[in-house]
């Protein structure tokens, strides 16, 4: 077995004459064949426009699994004449690395350059990162990386500072349909699948080519004459949805969640909540985030939405899964119905913004207590109007800081409860205007 760091035995095919998985036989032999990333491959494409230029830099591949990051690296190493040598982050230490970077300086001293492709390449530390650099920067590589993670939180500043991120597509119905229809090819038959039973293998695959030609290969082996949707899904297992509960696809599920609450469309905000209990999502995170919105989006516009996600979360520690997660879901259908204001929110933040700024500025002397002689000689507490003496129990008194301007950091919207809480703000105003001597009257 080859030396997974020889530099020749990366380079070669597979040995001729022995079983070769489908999705192998299949890659695609020039760019132009690789399926559903158009985007980056076809006219216009950022890839393209690289390669037509004749100047491809070093890149970062980030898209979900079996959409060709692999084979479009090997394929950009063949169109530019550079030697291909593949690692993978999560077999590859220090040491290895050393021989990787020795092997490339010897081969860029004799007129070639090497591709070097990295697989997870997010799974590499800091240090591992960093080590890259100086061999980019002087071309002894010229590094592609591979990452289903979001290179923005998983990679480093530097190493993106010196790459171009590409974003590959997960593959769609059609492109899936090209690349079933490439493998009956292969394989020299149609498979015996009814419209129906066709259509459930692509939505098995769930956009990764990879995993279709593996269902295909299954289905093939079948001595059968026709396969209806049912049978198919009796004979296979639906593949699991691709959820990593620390990784990107958590935060993008999150996110399309909350988005969809916000947006008052209690249909989609279902949908993704049931695809992160379906991925194993923790629901009492879930509860938390619930939770959270109903502060941030809706807060004083639907004051029982806060109450009945706390109720729904309790609920849920009472009764456990599966029955839990419908007290869930109830809150969750009440949040996207609910009105939205984000009025506290942005009070809320304008607040700390303004206390942040202004941080050293002392109360006024009037609303200080005064327990001591010595702070009653000094002034506190002097001047003080008791609200509860005062006309409709408002003094209209300053409440900030001596010479600070008075900000208006909650602005209520016109929707829900705050309809209500609008008309007194504007009647507080109204009276301070009042109290104050007429200003801004």
């Amino acid at each position: 077995m080859p030396d997974l760091f020889d530099t020749a035995a990366a380079q070669e095919p597979p040995a001729p004459g022995g079983p070769r998985p489908l999705a192998d036989r299949l890659r695609p032999k020039r760019l132009a064949e690789v399926i559903g990333q158009g985007h980056l491959l076809g006219e216009g494409g950022a890839l393209r426009v690289m390669l037509d230029a004749g100047a491809p830099g070093s890149l970062i591949l980030w898209g979900p699994p079996g959409v060709g990051k692999t084979t479009i690296a090997r394929l950009l190493a063949a169109e530019t004449d550079l030697h291909f040598h593949q690692i993978s982050a999560i077999f590859t230490g220090v040491p290895e690395l050393r021989k990787v970077f020795e092997a490339a300086k010897l081969r860029h001293g004799n007129g070639r350059g090497t591709l070097l492709f990295v697989d997870e390449i997010h799974r590499f530390n800091k240090a591992q990162q960093d080590g890259f650099l100086p061999h980019m920067e002087d071309g002894t590589i010229l590094l592609v990386g591979a990452t289903t993670e979001n290179p923005s939180f998983e990679l480093n500043a530097a190493l993106l500072s010196r790459a171009q991120v590409l974003v590959l597509n997960r593959l769609d119905e059609p492109a899936l349909e090209k690349l079933l229809a490439r493998a009956e090819v292969e394989i020299g038959r149609d498979l015996p699948l009814d419209d129906g039973a066709r259509a459930a293998l692509i939505e098995m695959a769930d956009g990764d080519g990879r995993a279709l030609l593996n269902l295909v290969e299954q289905v093939a082996a079948w001595k059968v004459d026709s396969i209806d949707r049912k049978a198919l899904s009796d004979r296979l297992s639906r593949r699991a949805a691709q959820y990593d509960k620390s990784g990107d696809a958590h935060y993008n599920l999150i996110s399309a969640l909350h988005k969809s609450v916000r947006g008052s469309d209690p249909d989609a905000a279902l949908y993704w909540f049931a695809r992160m209990l379906e991925g194993g999502e923790d629901p009492r995170y879930l509860a938390r985030r619930i939770t959270r919105m109903s502060v941030e989006d809706i807060g004083l516009a639907d004051p029982q939405a806060q109450r009945l996600c706390l109720d729904a979360w309790a609920t849920y520690e009472r009764l456990g899964s599966p029955e839990g997660e419908l007290a869930i879901a109830n809150a969750l259908i009440y949040l996207a119905l609910a009105p939205k204001s984000n009025a506290a929110y942005t009070a809320y933040k304008s607040a700390r913004r303004a206390a942040k700024d202004t941080g050293s500025h002392p109360p006024p002397k009037h609303i200080l207590n005064a327990p001591t002689r010595l702070m009653k000689e000094q002034g506190y507490g002097t001047g003080y109007d008791y609200d509860h003496d005062a006309e409709d129990a408002f003094s209209g008194q300053n409440y900030f800081p001596d010479g600070m301007e008075r900000p208006q950091f909650y602005a209520p919207v016109e929707r829900g409860h705050e309809r209500e809480l609008l008309k007194r703000v504007e009647y507080f105003a109204g009276l301070r205007r009042k109290r104050q001597g007429g200003a801004g009257d």
